[in-house]
């Protein structure tokens, strides 16, 4: 990219409480481009989250606030996904996945056209910037068990019986 082809990047964050610990919201030049757990595999460093200021995320506090009181099933939020073309099309099937349902990496791979490719769906899967908003935590293995989750297994668990219904009121440790 030559100099004339760059541009500066805004990036702003901010942190909210949620029934699974402090989420890290990031936003890219006022678009949602993040939302990380605390211990989450592939969190970008601190430092690459910008200036703490939560003006750019209104909307999608709303949305999660709704969303954890049961009230929202489906986000609308515009989102700014930095990724490969492989996984943004990864992505873009987890946004497809309806509340309180699954797929298995096997089945998303096929719905891509790419029988085979469960692997590295499950890789895309992992390396999602966006947790719960694209849900990858409605992912899980073949034999219907909860295979990797990059906020950690208990909390997909409780994310899945939280869209189930199923969930236990008993207050998570994070």
């Amino acid at each position: 990219m030559t100099a004339t082809h760059m541009r500066d990047v805004t990036r702003q964050h901010t942190v909210v409480d949620s029934p699974y610990g402090p989420l890290t919201l990031v936003a890219t030049d006022g678009v949602l481009a993040g939302l990380y757990m605390t211990d989450q595999r592939h969190r970008p460093p601190e430092e690459t989250f910008g200036d703490r200021d939560p003006h750019p995320f209104a909307e999608a506090i709303r949305q999660l606030d709704a969303y954890f009181a049961g009230e929202l099933r489906e986000f609308d939020l515009p989102l700014h996904l930095d990724g490969t073309p492989f996984q943004r099309s990864v992505w873009a099937q987890l946004q497809l996945i309806p509340y309180g349902e699954t797929r298995s990496y096997g089945e998303l791979a096929e719905l891509l056209g790419k029988p085979g490719a469960s692997r590295a769906v499950g890789l895309a899967n992992g390396r999602n910037p966006v947790g719960i908003i694209v849900p990858c935590h409605r992912v899980i293995g073949a034999s219907g068990s909860l295979t990797g989750y990059g906020g950690g297994l208990d909390r997909k668990q409780r994310l899945l019986a939280f869209e189930n219904g199923t969930q236990d009121d008993t207050p998570a440790l994070f």
